[in-house]
């Protein structure tokens, strides 16, 4: 060992810089490697491992490679069975023609009439002229003994109504709110088919009258809401004049609301369920429910096919993740197995399977690898694994969130082609006609008709109609 006289070494001043130059570079290729990685993770997350929607898919996987052989011809099978439309009941039936052979085509004899069916097609056809305009006439009268001027009384939905009638104003409602129609669309289409022609202006006037006539009906749904024993909640993005808003979907059993927010947070749970709500919500891990979970004590079911998505993502990772993602995947899907032998199960062997699955994917959930995502998941049902498995003990809770997602897929399709709104009327507008939309819909009702209803109502001062079943 040298003493502190000995000179120190060149070579080892050399080396030891060296290595202080290594190190530095293996600190930063390592930042970079995890750099690299947590961005790889984020670029690998799509619909089918993800909470992303599919939209947001940049590389949408190949469709499958046909099959080999013999190609199925179109249209169909042989031995398929036949499926023919019912005959439209006598009551349907606006007007019968009937027609005479008075001789025998082919010898030209005399016929007599056989008591075989007459042949018979029934026809759907438009009228030549399905638009009528009437002249509302109101003479003016003078009267000799006060010597004041007046007129024959209008009735109340001819005045309110205005130049366009209560129907073809229901009709350019359910254009606009119901089939994505545009204003000139619409206008093409009342010139092209009706002969009838409205300003943009005018249409934007008939849509605003359609929509305060959904008022009273969506006010009333907002009023029923907390009180619904099982909801499906989700959200969508919004923009209204280019901000980015939120439309909040609410699926009880027999109707569902819409309503369009600034907010994604819980405050948007608490002003339409309230702090007292005490029944089930379907919904995502978003933490909106989560924080919502915790203020109010509410009960929540976490749909089961958001969680597979997650596990999904886990077969992206490192070898370890993988392992433990595989695992719990074949757990989740032999639960969903289950789930699809519902009815063909007896209720005690449907009960005892489920609890017996719950409890091997608890178990599976519940031991990870040494991951930071693993760990995160496992967490997850540390702390909220209860929520995932309310199905099981509450009747007719869903295990998925499907029924919110399917009805916002309306709003999505109308998103797309109309690009969001310009203002407070425009959104009271989309979150009442979504609302009436779905509802009827779900209670196999005419949006149109319901739409029509309101009208008149809206129009005569009587009292409207409700989206409430009966």
């Amino acid at each position: 060992m040298a003493d502190a006289t000995t000179p120190e070494c060149p070579n080892c001043r050399r080396l030891e810089a060296r290595i202080a130059e290594l190190e530095a570079i293996v600190l930063k290729l390592t930042a970079r490697i995890e750099a690299l990685e947590a961005e790889n993770a984020r670029l690998r997350r799509n619909s089918s491992n993800s909470h992303k929607p599919p939209s947001s898919d940049i590389v949408r996987p190949k469709p499958p490679a046909p099959p080999r052989g013999k190609k199925r011809r179109i249209g169909g099978q042989p031995g398929h069975r036949r499926h023919e439309r019912a005959p439209f009941p006598p009551d349907q039936i606006d007007q019968t023609r009937e027609y005479a052979l008075k001789q025998c085509p082919d010898c030209g004899g005399p016929l007599e009439e056989s008591s075989l069916p007459p042949r018979v097609i029934q026809q759907i056809e438009l009228i030549h002229k399905p638009v009528q305009v009437t002249e509302h006439r109101a003479p003016a009268y003078w009267c000799a003994h006060c010597r004041k001027a007046h007129s024959a009384p209008l009735p109340a939905e001819v005045r309110a109504a205005g130049l366009v009638g209560v129907r073809l104003t229901a009709l350019v409602g359910w254009l606009k709110g119901a089939a994505h129609c545009s204003y000139t669309t619409i206008q093409d289409l009342l010139h092209d088919m009706l002969r009838v022609e409205l300003s943009r202006g005018h249409l934007a006037r008939l849509v605003q009258k359609a929509g305060q006539a959904l008022g009273p009906a969506y006010s009333e749904l907002e009023d029923a809401l907390p009180s619904q024993e099982r909801l499906n909640v989700d959200e969508t993005g919004h923009r209204d004049s280019g901000d980015g808003l939120w439309t909040w979907c609410f699926r009880a059993m027999l109707f569902t609301l819409f309503r369009i927010s600034p907010s994604r947070g819980s405050v948007v749970l608490l002003e339409t369920l309230g702090e007292d709500f005490d029944g089930v919500i379907g919904c995502d891990y978003f933490s909106a429910y989560r924080k919502y979970m915790g203020e109010v004590g509410a009960e929540v079911q976490f749909c089961l096919a958001h969680l597979v998505r997650d596990v999904k993502f886990l077969l992206t990772l490192d070898r370890s993740s993988r392992k433990y993602g595989e695992r719990l995947l074949e757990r989740l899907r032999v639960l969903f197995h289950i789930i699809h032998r519902r009815k063909s199960m007896r209720p005690e062997r449907f009960a005892r399977a489920l609890e017996r699955q719950r409890k091997l994917i608890v178990h599976a959930a519940t031991h990870p690898p040494w991951t930071r995502e693993a760990r995160n998941l496992a967490e997850r049902f540390r702390r909220h694994g209860d929520a995932y498995f309310r199905f099981i003990t509450t009747p007719g809770v869903e295990p998925t969130n499907n029924l919110a997602e399917q009805a916002l897929r309306f709003v999505v399709i109308d998103r797309r082609i109309t690009q969001g709104t310009r203002g407070e009327p425009g959104r009271r507008w989309c979150e009442r006609i979504w609302t009436a939309r779905a509802s009827c819909a779900q209670q196999d009702r005419s949006v149109f008709e319901f739409l029509h209803d309101a009208l008149r109502a809206h129009f005569t001062g009587q009292p409207a109609p409700s989206l409430l079943p009966a």
